[in-house]
């Protein structure tokens, strides 16, 4: 990748992002209110299906809102998060520390929120206890492209610090008190040096899937939590700027993806 800057940090004050309650953003996707936002939605979660199966358990870490009930909606699939909205299988859950059994679930979903855990090496490590023999981890997360980067310098949502030590610092990568503070970096300290990854993690996964993803659709999307100003698109020029999308982001991801697809396989 291409790094700009090394470390964009602001307060939650700077963001020049409005952000939805939880229940807004439902309320929203479910009357699709905002058609652009629902099929990169849509895009998000559909790739997955190429590492699952109907007839598994899996769960959804951190789902906010739970869109994998609603895309994937065929699929045996446990919601939970931080939270304690009404409309998750399972509230006040920390995806550091689940509680749930030992090798429980067949596969797990980490849509947009492992930027937001404290402590991402615990996160993996949780991640393979509660998974069975050959289970899948199944992460999208930013991608800190040029475009990603100098979108984060205008609108000061969020932020990242490539100097973090992710494999042995001793403090929190983010705010531990504060659930929206992030480190859109994470991605790239975890699965960047891809030997590293093996070795530190002692070799309890293997990575199988390491894509990039999404420009134009995610730029005119609206946004999900935080909004911003889009053009309404109808469905022949979303799905064009999508399959334009996959050309820019296979050809160019260190200037144009916005997103990163990524499957972890437990050995």
């Amino acid at each position: 990748m291409i790094k700009i800057f090394d470390k964009l940090v602001f307060g939650q004050n700077e963001d020049k992002l409005k952000k939805l309650t939880i229940k807004e953003v439902i309320y929203d996707f479910e009357n699709k209110k905002n058609k652009n936002l629902f099929f990169l939605i849509e895009k998000r979660f559909e790739w997955m299906k190429r590492f699952i199966n109907e007839n598994e358990k899996g769960l959804e870490v951190g789902a906010g809102a739970g869109f994998s009930k609603v895309i994937l909606n065929s699929y045996k699939i446990d919601t939970c998060d931080y939270s304690t909205d009404d409309h998750l299988d399972f509230k006040d859950v920390d995806a550091m520390n689940t509680k749930f059994e030992k090798n429980s679930y067949d596969y797990v979903i980490a849509s947009n929120m492992m930027h937001h855990v404290s402590y991402p090496v615990k996160f993996i490590n949780e991640m393979n206890r509660i998974l069975k023999k050959n289970g899948k981890l199944i992460i999208f997360e930013p991608n800190l492209s040029i475009i990603y980067q100098l979108i984060t310098l205008i609108t000061k949502h969020e932020g990242f610090d490539f100097n973090y030590n992710i494999w042995e610092s001793t403090q929190p990568m983010n705010k531990p008190d504060d659930l929206w503070d992030s480190n859109q970096a994470a991605a790239h300290l975890l699965f960047d040096n891809k030997e590293r990854f093996s070795k530190n993690t002692n070799n309890i996964f293997e990575i199988i899937h390491d894509e990039y993803s999404e420009f134009l659709i995610f730029i005119n999307s609206g946004g999900i939590y935080s909004k911003s100003k889009y053009i309404p698109l109808n469905y022949l020029f979303l799905r064009f700027f999508w399959l334009l999308d996959k050309i820019l982001t296979k050809v160019f991801p260190n200037i144009f993806a916005l997103g990163r697809q990524i499957v972890l396989k437990k050995n």
